[in-house]
């Protein structure tokens, strides 16, 4: 049997190194319209059947030719409306056009379609898939600078709020946990490295706007390091809940972890905004001090109750159970 599964496995490993030649560019049988096609999808990172999702109240589309169009010849108009898919049919180049000589055709079925500005048309719709529309509702101006306020004015009352009552509060009246100040630090790091992204390589961003994915493993490493930080977020966020259900009380547990999104509210704000003016960077540091020395002036439990497995400072009778520790 033995030699049997040595058999297999030294065939396995011959078979796998059959060689079935360079493949190079020359060996391409590619037409002129697919290499203009590759082309245009490496710059502008879409290309014919992508799908996008209307995204403006309406949208005008015109039946006729894009000549037709430029050389102020009567065209019919169609109207695509919020919400609705459309698909891009074709794609061309109009060089005689001052405004934008690329024209995209898109449809949303058999029976409506036309054709309109690329830029009339990007500034309209978004890619039809959650992942683009969650950076949309996220990169918003208007939306950040609303949420920016919004967050300040609200993080302040909470804050003030359960210092006045001598609540528990990350960085400040903390629970014994390094997962809260982490949760903070790792939203802080995403929010710096967003930012970074869009400042320092913006179609790299783009590409991934139109083609997102949530494998970190998938896409280059300033991207994939960034999906990283969003997933540590998620598995440490678990983790601070479970600490904060253990240690405290129903009521101190609802009134913490309000305070704590709006920390990390407060943070994600502040880093994205001013990552893009390269304060970030400093303050990303100096935040970093900060939270560590937060966490570690604290005095930490070094035991555990033998019975209800709650954190003590000390040995001797638990304050919760009424167990004796020695």
């Amino acid at each position: 049997m033995r030699r049997l599964l040595s058999v297999i496995f030294t065939a396995l490993l011959l078979s796998s190194c059959y060689n079935r030649g360079q493949q190079t560019p020359d060996a391409w049988d590619l037409t002129e319209q697919q290499l203009d096609s590759i082309s245009f999808y490496t710059t502008h990172h879409y290309t014919q059947n992508y799908n996008f999702q209307v995204r403006a109240d309406s949208m005008p589309i015109i039946q006729q030719l894009p000549a037709e169009a430029i050389s102020e010849m009567p065209v019919d108009t169609l109207m695509v409306y919020k919400d609705e898919h459309l698909v891009v049919a074709d794609i061309t180049s109009v060089p005689a056009d001052t405004i934008d000589s690329i024209w995209v055709k898109v449809a949303r079925d058999q029976n409506t379609f036309g054709w309109i500005h690329e830029h009339d048309l990007l500034t309209a719709v978004s890619p039809d898939d959650p992942i683009s529309e969650f950076i949309d509702f996220f990169s918003d101006a208007h939306l950040l600078i609303f949420l920016a306020l919004l967050v300040v004015v609200v993080a302040a009352y909470v804050i003030r709020k359960l210092n006045r009552r001598q609540a528990k509060l990350v960085h400040f009246n903390d629970i014994a946990s390094f997962y809260p100040t982490l949760t903070c630090l790792l939203v802080a790091a995403s929010a710096t490295l967003y930012s970074s992204i869009q400042l320092f390589d913006p179609e790299k961003w783009r590409h991934f706007y139109y083609h997102p994915t949530l494998n970190p493993f998938a896409v280059p490493l300033s991207l994939g390091t960034f999906l990283v930080t969003v997933w540590a977020i998620l598995i440490v966020s678990i983790a601070t809940f479970d600490d904060v259900r253990r240690q405290l009380s129903f009521g101190e547990a609802i009134l913490y972890l309000l305070g704590l999104g709006a920390t990390c509210a407060v943070v994600y704000v502040v880093f994205s905004i001013f990552t893009l003016y390269y304060i970030g960077y400093p303050l990303f540091v100096a935040y970093l001090v900060f939270a560590l020395w937060c966490y570690l002036r604290r005095p930490r439990p070094r035991y555990l109750c033998g019975r209800c497995g709650a954190m003590l400072f000390e040995k001797g009778t638990c304050p919760h159970c009424g167990a004796l520790n020695e």
